[in-house]
């Protein structure tokens, strides 16, 4: 599979780099052979599709709680209103009751009142009047029937929405559990994968420089620092992790042109599982932190692309790392990303993620 990186408006094959970058190492001629970056690249890919969508699961999820929450408080609050209106309307509606009894019991001798009416006019009159005073009566009755049905379709709504509820909280514990495990799996093999190919790096380093030596030498490396940082803690919520980190990386930030956009870094880190000092730290590497793009909101040196804002250059280029370099910092990542000049890369960004 052959790969391209523009990097600064150069290509660069990642076939030949791969070459150099020693991806295959022979050990004092044993022929002892690691696996392709393709293996890691596909691992990569597909646990950073899982991640996606498992977060997306579980915004999903919290959104449809969060709308059938306000539901539910909607319905408890007409609840509340109909059951203090409901002793009111029923004494309206008790009056109303026997008002319209009277007026069926006396109707004959009305009648006469109305026949005695000494012009047409005043027998219209009372005739509309009787109708209205009936339609009132009428109508606190039939008032009082429709709130007592209202209120009881209330009340079964409400029990509906709070099962709905409670099952799509369920969904979306479920949801963040798996992203919280897939993140912790991914993280997990990008560290091994990336201590594994640094420990055969630094193997055969010490094997040439012995074998300069005259077989002599204690072939000590020279790559300063771990090949990841720890620190990150994944069994935080969403907004807790976002809240915390958002924070760091504005700090970090401070005085840039990417100033204030931590909330926005540590979003797209918790939705694809990458590390959030990551993406922040290549940006102080490429561009100091904004400064100087190569292209329109571009802080990271990254493919030959242009963004309309950094909302979505940030977001683009974390989920980038997540598919194409793994959830942190690693020796074959910054073979990838940097080819000419990996080890420098490697060890600045991770001296950058430690100050975050």
């Amino acid at each position: 599979m052959q790969h391209r990186i523009v990097k600064r408006g150069k290509a660069f094959s990642l076939t030949a780099v791969l070459a150099c970058g020693a991806l295959v190492f022979s050990l004092g001629g044993t022929g002892m052979a690691y696996a392709d970056n393709t293996e890691i690249e596909e691992l990569l890919t597909e646990t950073g599709e899982r991640l996606e969508q498992t977060a997306k699961d579980y915004d999903e999820a919290a959104e449809k709680v969060k709308a059938l929450q306000t539901q539910v408080e909607e319905n408890r609050l007409k609840i509340e209103v109909l059951e203090h209106d409901i002793p009111v309307q029923e004494e309206k509606g008790a009056v109303a009751m026997v008002a319209l009894y009277k007026m069926q019991q006396e109707g004959f001798s009305l009648i006469n009142m109305i026949l005695d009416a000494s012009s047409l006019d005043e027998f219209i009159s009372s005739i509309e009047y009787l109708n209205t005073v009936h339609q009132i009566n009428m109508n606190e009755v039939v008032r009082l029937r429709v709130m007592k049905t209202e209120l009881q379709e209330t009340r079964d709504a409400l029990q509906e929405n709070k099962k709905a509820a409670d099952a799509e909280m369920l969904r979306a514990e479920e949801a963040l559990e798996e992203a919280k495990a897939a993140r912790e799996e991914a993280q997990r093999k990008a560290e091994e994968e990336a201590a594994r190919i640094e420990a055969a790096r630094l193997a055969e380093l010490a094997w040439q420089e012995q074998q300069a030596n005259g077989g002599t030498g204690d072939g000590s490396p020279h790559m300063s620092g771990p090949s990841s940082l720890s620190g990150i803690d994944w069994t935080l919520d969403r907004d807790t992790f976002v809240s915390l980190w958002a924070g760091r990386i504005d700090a970090y930030l401070a005085g840039s042109p990417l100033t204030g956009q931590g909330y926005t870094f540590a979003e797209a880190a918790w939705r694809y599982g990458v590390d959030p000092r990551f993406s922040p730290a290549i940006s102080c590497i490429e561009s100091s932190k904004g400064r100087y793009c190569f292209l329109q909101h571009n802080a990271w040196g990254w493919g030959n692309i242009s963004w309309p804002n950094w909302e979505t250059a940030i977001d683009t280029h974390v989920r980038g790392l997540a598919n194409g370099y793994g959830g942190t910092v690693s020796v074959w990542g910054a073979q990838k990303y940097c080819p000419p000049n990996w080890q420098h890369w490697y060890n600045t960004t991770l001296s950058e993620m430690g100050r975050i």
